[in-house]
């Protein structure tokens, strides 16, 4: 299970992405963690062509510069990451947003859980999914 997947998370909190990364190695030691801070070089590194792409990438909604649905926007026009499942991760529970990051590609939209554990479980429930192509996971965690 999850052998050799790379998730990336985009968080301009870096508590969020420790948090998420110590959770993601809690779930599996298998799945290597990319973590960046920011959706300006998150987008650069994605674009990088030296750079192996994740079968995932979470993306934080508020974030400074260039914010979750401006990033997910960019990441669904270039043709060789618009098949990547991106995850909407943000402490809002805005209907709005989540529709509105549905209608622009997002595969699902996980309000960030406040336990530990909990986080854990959604990141494996996550990971185990099998995602098709533009299509989003209609599951609630």
């Amino acid at each position: 299970m999850n052998q050799n997947k790379i998730v990336l998370i985009i968080d301009d909190d870096d508590d969020d992405r420790s948090l998420f990364s110590d959770a993601l190695g809690e779930v599996s030691s298998a799945v290597k963690c990319l973590s960046i801070g920011d959706g300006h070089e998150g987008l650069a590194m994605l674009r990088n062509e030296t750079e192996d792409l994740p079968d995932l990438i979470f993306l934080d909604l508020n974030m400074p510069r260039l914010n979750g649905k401006q990033c997910l926007e960019e990441i669904k026009k270039i043709p060789k990451l618009s098949h990547i499942p991106v995850i909407m991760y943000s402490t809002t529970k805005r209907w709005e947003d989540v529709e509105e990051t549905q209608k622009l590609g997002a595969a699902y939209f996980l309000t960030k859980p406040a336990l530990f554990n909990e986080i854990c479980n959604a990141i494996k429930m996550l990971l185990e999914v099998k995602w098709e192509k533009n299509a989003p996971l209609s599951v609630k965690v």
